[in-house]
């Protein structure tokens, strides 16, 4: 016999005929032989009802009294599907977060769990109920109520499978919302998107974090570190969803599995930042003592003993980074710049770690749809590029019959050259196409990559998890160093839409494989773009570059450095843990050891520092991390 844990969300839940599909949902597992836990969200709009409701008695209402209003909703929920499932001639016990053991830390509205103490939970499922249970909330060392934030059923229905994985038994959890699955983007804009069959924890956290709303990455953060395998279904229907799960062999034949849209986004650049150490850890510091979580990190190598430091924020935390960022700022004799309408769009897959070109192919259908890149990023499996919006409004996307349209839908109708740069990525990565069982994979239009140079393991994954202190908190499982690499820095490259294609397009033409990928605009409206390649590689890489950027502009500059070495910090909750990027600068900088570069992702914070000093900065990072 093994355990399914079945959640529903407020849209699944929103009316007595939802919550009774719920139920039947939930008696049919019972049925196949399985013990079964239903996680609920408060039905409907109910919590935004809560929300105006204490908006009526105050303008800035107490956190601790929100988390106890706003935990009524589920109360209400895992009621009313308790019944329904009585009502079906079914055993059915409800029980709140704290009733089931969830302990959290004590910040309020945006709590992280801390532990889940199993034995109510077993000793009702081994009694013959199916057990409803109360999603986003739990309560913290002193008994008081807290809520999870955004996601937080989401994390309550993987958390609870973790912990009752941990304790023994054999797990699934099913996902239920208004779709049918995972897609490769959104299909209300991009009609041809496709559902997945599957799709791995890593590709699906990029997913998350960059604009799929399907799930909250907090939840599949859960799924990686406890292993617990995920499936997203619609609870209209009983079809086969789409499978989160580890890295398959085949997804690695793939470039590319995904494109996101994120449009809540905006940009924040400090130019002319002193290059030397500490200066990064000061900024994020800041930012990490403020619980501001940021996006696509970009350092890049700067001259004159300058650097520039870019970043996203959401755009609903721009006012907090500006009073945070702005003095700091003053201090280091930096400039502050920041810009509102901004779209990221992103593209995954598990395949870049094996093949090359993705990069190339991306900037190239960006630049034949006239679309201009303000900022690039990568990581191990993603890359992401900003889009500065020109104000312009669209109609919204039309509405795929039967699912409700999110505010976030709403807002891309604003992200005109996002939603077209979307579609064009998609469309070159013929996303549209079945991954799995497709025929020629399509990796074979793509170069082969040698073996990563980084690959995060099983081994570690346990015995970082070993280490944990609570449920929630980050875990970093590894840290790598890489010398074998070398940089390309252009200086005052013209903000044109193809340029990076170009530079990129000439490069790849040479043979020459390109890993980390940095582009900031300056204060003068120029780009610097720096990107790493292998050392070998450097003269050739040198050369073309040189070719092609004096095609684009005499006044351009190139240069090479051999003297550098990259390190990568792997793990999961890389960037929605605040304190990651804090502890790694901050360790880096009580060394002296600067930072010339900067990525990050959902699953890797790379730097570049000096070669001389890479292995005392791997040395230092394995013990800030309580690596051995």
């Amino acid at each position: 016999m093994g355990l399914v844990v079945q959640k529903f969300g407020g849209s699944s839940l929103k009316d007595a005929e939802n919550v009774m599909e719920a139920a039947r949902k939930a008696v049919r597992a019972k049925h196949a032989g399985d013990q079964v836990i239903v996680v609920v969200s408060a039905q409907g709009s109910t919590t935004d009802d809560l929300i105006a409701k204490a908006a009526e008695i105050s303008a800035a209402p107490d956190a601790r009294e929100m988390d106890v209003l706003l935990a009524t909703g589920e109360q209400i929920s895992i009621a009313l599907t308790a019944m329904a499932i009585q009502e079906l001639g079914e055993k059915a016990v409800s029980l709140t977060g704290p009733q089931i053991g969830v302990v959290t830390d004590r910040t309020h509205r945006k709590a992280r769990i801390r532990s889940i103490d199993t034995r109510r939970l077993k000793d009702a499922l081994d009694a013959g109920n199916i057990v409803v249970v109360a999603g986003f909330q739990g309560h913290d060392e002193l008994g008081d109520i807290s809520t999870l934030g955004r996601g937080g059923s989401d994390t309550t229905a993987v958390a609870v499978a973790a912990a009752l994985k941990l304790a023994g038994l054999e797990v699934e959890c099913e996902i239920y919302t208004d779709v049918d699955g995972v897609y490769t983007t959104d299909p209300r804009l991009v009609p041809d998107a496709r559902k997945m069959d599957a799709i791995s924890y890593d590709e699906m956290l990029e997913m998350a974090s960059m604009g799929a709303g399907v799930m909250h990455s907090r939840s599949i953060e859960f799924a990686k570190k406890f292993d617990v395998p995920l499936m997203v279904r619609n609870s209209r229907s009983d079809a086969v969803g789409t499978w989160i799960m580890p890295e398959a062999e085949w997804m690695r034949e793939f470039p590319a599995c995904g494109v996101a849209l994120a449009t809540d986004e905006a940009r924040v650049v400090l130019d002319g930042v002193p290059d030397v150490p500490g200066v990064s850890h000061r900024v994020f510091a800041a930012l990490a003592g403020a619980n501001l979580a940021v996006d696509m990190i970009a350092q890049s190598a700067g001259g004159g003993g300058k650097a520039t430091i870019g970043f996203t924020v959401p755009g609903v935390e721009l006012d907090r980074t500006r009073r945070v960022l702005q003095p700091l700022a003053t201090e280091l004799g930096a400039t502050f710049r920041e810009t509102g309408k901004v779209s990221k769009v992103s593209v995954v897959g598990a395949g870049m770690r094996t093949v090359a070109g993705v990069a190339e192919r991306m900037f190239a259908a960006l630049a034949a749809e006239g679309v201009n890149m303000k900022m690039i990023t990568t990581g191990d499996i993603k890359i992401s590029v900003l889009i500065e919006e020109d104000g312009s409004g669209d109609p919204p996307p039309e509405a795929v019959p039967g699912e409700k349209i999110k505010q976030a839908h709403l807002d891309a109708r604003k992200a005109v050259l996002g939603r077209k740069a979307l579609r064009a990525v998609h469309r070159a990565f013929a996303l549209a196409d079945a991954r799995k069982g497709a025929g020629v994979p399509a990796a074979g239009e793509f170069r082969h990559k040698p073996a990563p140079a980084v690959v995060p393991g099983e081994r570690d994954r346990e015995a970082a998890v070993a280490r944990l202190g609570g449920m929630e908190d980050v875990l970093v499982s590894s840290v790598h160093l890489n010398t074998d690499q070398s940089r390309v820095t252009i200086f005052d490259l013209p903000d044109l839409p193809g340029n990076c294609s170009r530079v990129f397009s000439a490069v790849a033409t040479g043979g020459v494989l390109v890993d980390m990928i940095v582009q900031n605009l300056t204060a003068h409206g120029r780009a610097e773009l720096s990107f790493t390649v292998p050392a070998a590689d450097l003269t050739r890489a040198l050369k073309r570059t040189q070719d092609v950027v004096r095609g684009i502009d005499p006044a351009c500059r190139v240069s090479g450095d051999a003297d550098i070495a990259v390190l990568f910090v792997l793990g999961v909750g890389m960037r929605t843990h605040t304190g990651v990027a804090r502890t790694m600068f901050g360790a880096l900088a009580e060394r002296g050891i600067n930072i010339s570069m900067i990525n990050t992702s959902e699953v890797c914070v790379s730097v570049v520092v000096e070669r001389s000093r890479g292995e005392e900065a791997l040395a230092c990072l394995r013990e800030a991390f309580r690596i051995g």
